[in-house]
């Protein structure tokens, strides 16, 4: 796929990701699940968009599943964000992790995160769930390191 490209969220998907909300805002996370709030580079409007972060080496990372996501846009224009998980949130720093230095970091995902990997398969980012496939695909997944603020 192109990664100029742009993969639409459907109509059961935004549903999903409402939900999620929902569950974060009563105190009831969703497994790895984490909502990142992020305001749009244009309008100055907080976005929310479900993440599921990976962990390597003790630094946290998120990566993109919909490729031409507009939060991906957002987060690079602001560098940072705020996590929520439940009814947590904190501020965090976002820095874009380099081309070169993704495949060990998305390698990760389909193992620490096997059921978030199908999107990924879904929106034809990677051809399979396998950690080989998502390395293979690091250079166009774009990727960000979690930093404290």
């Amino acid at each position: 796929m192109s990664t100029t490209a742009r993969v639409r969220v459907t109509g059961f998907q935004r549903f999903g990701n409402r939900m999620l909300e929902i569950f974060h805002g009563i105190g009831l996370p969703v497994g790895p699940m984490r909502l990142l709030k992020v305001r749009g580079r244009t309008s100055g409007r907080e976005y929310t968009n479900p993440v599921a972060p990976v962990e390597v080496d003790g630094e946290v990372y998120i990566l993109q599943a919909f490729p031409g996501s507009d939060w991906v846009r957002n987060v690079r224009a602001a560098g940072e964000g705020v996590l929520v998980r439940g009814r947590k949130a904190r501020r965090v720093g976002l820095v874009e992790v380099p081309p070169h230095e993704r495949g060990p970091i998305v390698r990760r995902f389909p193992i620490q995160v096997p059921m978030g990997a199908g999107i990924f398969v879904k929106n034809g980012v990677v051809p399979d769930r396998r950690p080989e496939s998502f390395e293979r695909a690091a250079r166009d997944i774009p990727v960000f390191r979690v930093v404290p603020r």
